[in-house]
């Protein structure tokens, strides 16, 4: 602590579960959007990553809530939100946003993979046979006109949750921005830098992942494909840097009241984090190696890795803008002249084991459903042989 700060700040309340909430909603909203660009816009040079990206989201939405809910002091007074609602209060609406995008989600999972789905229950034995009859629904048999239908439906589930999905995420930079006492967060342009932010680690998130899994698999990269995304990537990440940009400059032109410690935030307290990793190793240093595989003469080898670097350091740097927001925030006193500290557990509900075995939930529950429903082939074709799946990945 340092400068004046008043006696009930001495606790940071929104520590680290808080900074992964957004992260992972983050990933959700970004995934989702690969998912539309294929089904709804018909972007065709995304159809190898389509369904994979639209699992990806599904995997994420499932464990979104989960850090809140560890963060509260009584979990199981987590369902008073749906079973006592107040839609004036925009921490419980996000309860209603979650569970309408979540059956969204699974709707269009479901008929996506409906095709295999029926493939299974058809041709799997034992249990396997038992679980894909129950996803069936009964249903075994298809005919053109069924997959034409299909066909529809995604898209327009596709179309309904791209808004749906930017209320998702931008819900949550519209709560740090309603809070009118603290100066770093009350902006009205924090919705838009948290929903572009998502959209980025979202990008980025499937690009590892995409790249992770056919190294895995042993299969061949679709770099038609690649490319493309990490067209989107460069686009969505220098938007989010331009915005970012105007937040802070918008501060510094207006020179209010708040500014000598948000200056002060920013040089001294968050410094690292905020100009070394969320701007220059996190933004601008992704942006200059994304450009040059889009411009360069570069072997294509070389051009996959520098694009896994890149959208490495992209993940890193989002995360860090989570962090500069949310633990940032918290540090400066109501009083305008003091600084808190806050140090990192390791242990407890609110330590870095805890947020790293949360975190690691969505990517257990992602292998799983590959392992089950491989996403790598299209409808119609064969699956292939070496699907990602517990086996490949080593957890069995």
């Amino acid at each position: 602590m340092e400068g004046f700060i008043y006696p009930n700040e001495g606790i940071i309340e929104w520590d680290l579960l808080i900074v992964i909430y957004p992260y992972i909603t983050g990933l959700v909203a970004g995934a989702f959007v690969v998912s539309s660009l294929y089904h709804v816009f018909g972007l065709g040079r995304l159809k190898t990553v389509a369904r994979f990206s639209l699992i990806t989201a599904l995997a994420f939405l499932l464990v979104t809530p989960l850090p809140l809910v560890v963060h509260l002091g009584r979990p199981e007074r987590a369902l008073e939100m749906f079973l006592t609602p107040n839609l004036t209060s925009a921490m419980s609406v996000f309860g209603y946003i979650w569970f309408f995008y979540l059956l969204i989600l699974v709707a269009e999972v479901w008929l996506v993979f409906r095709q295999d789905i029926i493939r299974y229950a058809r041709t799997a034995q034992g249990t396997r046979k038992t679980v894909f009859s129950v996803l069936s629904l009964g249903v075994l048999e298809t005919t053109d006109e069924s997959r034409s239908v299909d066909g529809k439906l995604i898209k327009v589930l596709a179309f309904i949750g791209i808004p749906v999905a930017f209320l998702l995420h931008g819900y949550v930079g519209f709560i740090f921005g309603a809070v009118k006492a603290n100066p770093w967060w009350s902006t009205p342009l924090m919705p838009i830098i948290f929903l572009l932010s998502a959209i980025v680690s979202g990008i980025a998130l499937l690009i590892v992942l995409y790249l992770v899994v056919s190294r895995i698999r042993r299969a061949t990269v679709d770099h038609r494909c690649l490319h493309f995304m990490a067209l989107w990537l460069g686009g969505f990440l220098s938007a989010a840097v331009v915005v970012e940009g105007l937040e802070v400059f918008s501060m510094l032109y207006e020179q209010e009241e708040s500014w000598d410690i948000i200056y002060q935030l920013i040089t001294r307290k968050i410094a690292t984090s905020y100009f070394g990793i969320q701007f220059v190793l996190g933004s601008l240093l992704p942006l200059i190696v994304l450009g040059a595989t889009a411009l360069a003469s570069i072997q294509e080898r070389v051009k996959t890795g520098l694009i896994f670097i890149a959208s490495s350091l992209v993940l890193i740097g989002v995360f860090a803008m989570r962090w500069n927001v949310v633990i940032g925030g918290q540090l400066i006193s109501k009083s305008l002249r003091g600084f808190n500290d806050f140090v990192i557990p390791l242990w407890g509900l609110n330590g870095i084991i805890t947020t790293a075995v949360i975190f690691a939930l969505p990517f257990i529950l992602l292998a799983v459903f590959t392992h089950f429903i491989p996403p790598w082939q299209e409808d119609g074709q064969k699956p292939e042989r070496k699907p990602l799946g517990l086996r490949s990945s080593g957890l069995v």
